[in-house]
């Protein structure tokens, strides 16, 4: 994700256009959404369901992410 198109977006940025995944809830009060755009353009989307705030990226970039996170490789953002 080290591209120069990575961006982190807020409300009233096409939010609207987006085809949110029903959200997944882990342990405690933590639920993530995914989604896709729905003109399909490729890009893919994560937020959490508390905040219309959302990161976006090519769709493989954010599912490299996931396999990182879910890895390890990425325990040092969570402290």
């Amino acid at each position: 994700m080290s591209t120069p198109e990575n961006t982190t977006s807020t409300p009233g940025t096409a939010f609207e256009d987006i085809a949110w995944a029903v959200p997944f809830c882990s342990e405690g009060a933590n639920c993530f959404r995914f989604g896709r755009d729905g003109d399909g353009d490729g890009r893919a989307y994560i937020g959490t369901t508390g905040s219309a705030a959302y990161v976006t990226d090519s769709a493989e970039a954010l599912r490299a992410l996931i396999a990182a996170v879910k890895a390890g490789a990425a325990d040092h953002l969570l402290a």
